[in-house]
């Protein structure tokens, strides 16, 4: 939809709603959720339960919600934005709350690449429901209905965390991680998580075994603030995912990236991103982000930075 069609839609349907936002004195419910580079690790252990380690970044989500009680039709803009449709039509109907409504989703998270975009919509949409109805909506409800939409990612938790994404469930949380920089290209295409998350994983035990010691390294790391470890264990995931969705340009990135000192490389395990880490309070900061852009692109084409998102305010948005 071109933006004046978008904007002449939304128009429409504020008007038809704004006797409902008058009684309601409140101009709009809204939310935010960020996104993730992909992940720090991501695989599965031994026993069989997947896994990921989130990296959040400061790239978001954002919702908003008007309810209609007058009516029983719950309309969401964009009209593809399906997912986030079906999760607040459920979590409506299970906080026995009126079903009309209109939800506007505009997002940062290009869609398919491995940025939790999808997450980021459900979470951000819950966010606006709670604004608008000055509520808390319980974390066990949120997690329960977005995985009755999909595998989801662990962006309803302020700080790095261990997520059982097939489950979604919380393994453990891990706390802020240290300020990080991602200078990364996009080797294009489209992924769809739900289609990617029915592949048979093809980790052997061997395989799953190394997972487990990695999850130990990287969680002690993120608590410590360890940034080598961190760096390393990245790079690890990175070269162990190339058995289920491998990236074409991952060993030309391994070899700028320690042509740079940098930390290490990162991946959307299941996406389409890779990049390369390093970290803002290096002395050598300036010239290795310089050096990592110039390189990127001469090989690569168009590149994207990220940075690690630095939490200030304590968990919560309607979430408890």
């Amino acid at each position: 939809m071109s933006d004046g069609a978008w904007s002449g839609a939304w128009s429409g349907v504020w008007g038809g709603v704004w006797g409902a936002v008058r009684k309601r004195r409140r101009v709009l419910g809204t939310g935010v959720s960020f996104g993730t580079f992909g992940e720090l690790l991501q695989g599965i252990l031994p026993g069989g339960v997947d896994f990921l380690v989130t990296l959040p970044i400061n790239r978001y989500a954002q919702a908003y919600f008007i309810s209609d009680p007058e009516s029983p039709i719950l309309r969401v803009y964009p009209a593809h934005k399906w997912k986030a449709r079906r999760l607040a039509w459920s979590l409506l109907e299970r906080l026995e709350l009126p079903a009309g409504g209109v939800l506007r989703i505009e997002s940062e998270l290009p869609e398919g690449k491995g940025l939790a975009s999808s997450s980021a919509d459900l979470v951000a949409a819950a966010r606006a429901i709670a604004s608008w109805f000055d509520l808390e909506i319980p974390r066990r409800l949120l997690l329960e209905l977005m995985g009755a939409v999909e595998p989801s990612d662990g962006v309803m938790f302020d700080g790095s965390v261990v997520f059982h994404h097939r489950r979604v469930e919380l393994r453990e949380f891990l706390g802020p991680l240290p300020p990080l920089t991602i200078v990364a290209i996009d080797e294009g295409g489209l992924v769809d998580t739900v289609e990617f998350n029915k592949i048979v994983k093809p980790f052997d035990e061997a395989d799953r075994v190394e997972y487990a010691g990695l999850l130990t390294a990287i969680s002690t790391a993120v608590r410590d603030l360890d940034l080598d470890t961190i760096g390393r264990v990245a790079t690890r995931s990175s070269l162990l995912n190339q058995k289920l969705r491998p990236k074409r340009t991952l060993d030309r990135v391994i070899a700028l990236c320690r042509r740079l000192d940098g930390l290490g490389t990162v991946v959307a395990h299941s996406g389409t991103y890779v990049g390369i880490l390093l970290s803002p309070s290096s002395a050598r900061f300036a010239e290795q982000y310089e050096t990592a852009c110039r390189l990127m692109r001469r090989e690569f084409g168009d590149v994207s930075v990220f940075h690690s998102l630095v939490f200030e305010e304590a968990e919560g948005q309607g979430v408890a």
